[in-house]
């Protein structure tokens, strides 16, 4: 099943069919709930993010607050690393967020797997499963769990940049002067100040 899940993420042609796949492949994981955004660096500080997911409509207003993601346990983990976080109330209650859990536990958001992926150019991938239920208490079972949702990650995140961020909303490179290049290829070369 889920083999067929990486595939169709590559061909997925528009937003539509790449939600589509997203969800099938949480549920094929055993999972009721995903999410999938792309955050996008601009240059002058900011961030711009899409998100394709299957959030209730009641929890919407939360789902799209991103002043809570400051205060989140798991969006903070997957801001710095790319390791997955397996995570559930203990992980709120440790980072006195329990509030955070209680509120979302209410809309099926219990338990759940997430991870980031972080691209060149200011470009990253989330990726969450969320669920009401415990997660697998055997090892070798959660590790495969964790290890698919990876795989399709690795899979997801170009069609994810391709249907989702448009052209005028990707990360422009600076344009350099030709001397400016010239600067940048000489202190490369290990050339100081007095020499440039």
């Amino acid at each position: 099943m889920l083999q067929g899940d990486y595939q169709s993420v590559l061909d997925a042609k528009d937003e539509s069919q790449f939600r589509s796949v997203v969800i099938r492949f949480a549920q094929h994981l055993g999972f009721d709930k995903v999410a999938a955004t792309v955050a996008v660096d601009r240059l002058d500080g900011a961030s711009e993010f899409v998100a394709i997911h299957n959030a209730p409509t009641a929890y919407l207003q939360t789902f799209e607050d991103l002043s809570i993601s400051k205060r989140d346990p798991v969006a903070q983990h997957c801001k710095r690393h790319t390791v997955p976080i397996i995570w559930g109330q203990h992980t709120y209650v440790s980072s006195n967020a329990a509030e955070l859990w209680e509120h979302q536990a209410r809309f099926g958001y219990g338990n759940g797997i997430a991870m980031a992926l972080h691209l060149p150019e200011g470009r990253h991938f989330l990726l969450g499963v969320e669920r009401d239920q415990s997660l697998p208490s055997d090892g070798g079972e959660l590790t495969r769990i964790v290890a698919d949702l990876q795989l399709f990650a690795v899979h997801a995140q170009d069609t994810a940049l391709r249907v989702l961020v448009s052209q005028g909303a990707r990360p422009e490179l600076p344009a350099l002067t030709p001397r400016e290049l010239e600067v940048l290829r000489w202190t490369m070369d290990g050339k100081v100040t007095s020499d440039i």
